[in-house]
């Protein structure tokens, strides 16, 4: 992206309109949470995007090298339990995943990070059909990952700083 600024201004009015549309019209805008929550990823934990969609995985992390797919999930009713993430690309090369949480706004307030290997074992495992292609529920995800950025406290391993401005 040539003028950053110009992304995070394109990104709020984004975030105003999905949520305007939700209140509206009473269902998500397609596709754009993805759309944010990747935006919010890059710039709050200091990942470099790289990738095109064939690869796979949307993402580096500097520091590690690692690839990393971009999830995201809003959640506009707390109470609602069953909330379920994206499909996970296992044929696909990476090494971690992100899932970004935004509230009714499209705002991110919690940001999580899980291990391929991680991921692979509860997929192994699952004897769900559902699972087995990847897919998974919002709680699991948060036990077999980590948080790794939230709202309140920012990066949570002490050296990322909070940019949610």
């Amino acid at each position: 992206m040539s003028n950053p600024y110009a992304a995070d201004k394109l990104i709020a009015q984004a975030r105003q309109l999905a949520a305007e549309y939700r209140r509206t019209m009473g269902k998500p805008l397609p596709g754009i949470s993805n759309e944010i929550a990747e935006h919010d990823a890059v710039r709050l934990l200091g990942l470099e995007t790289e990738s095109g969609p064939e690869a796979g995985w949307d993402a580096i992390e500097p520091e590690s090298g690692r690839r990393i797919q971009i999830k995201s999930r809003t959640i506009f009713d707390e109470s609602k339990s069953g909330q379920r993430i994206g499909q996970l690309k296992m044929n696909q090369d990476w090494e971690a995943v992100v899932l970004v949480l935004m509230d009714e706004n499209y705002e991110p307030y919690e940001i999580y990070r899980a291990m391929r290997e991680d991921l692979a074992e509860f997929v192994d495992a699952s004897s769900s059909g559902r699972s087995k292609r990847g897919a998974m529920s919002v709680a699991r995800f948060k036990v077999i990952g980590e948080l790794v950025w939230d709202r309140v406290n920012g990066r949570q391993d002490g050296v990322w700083e909070n940019n949610a401005g």
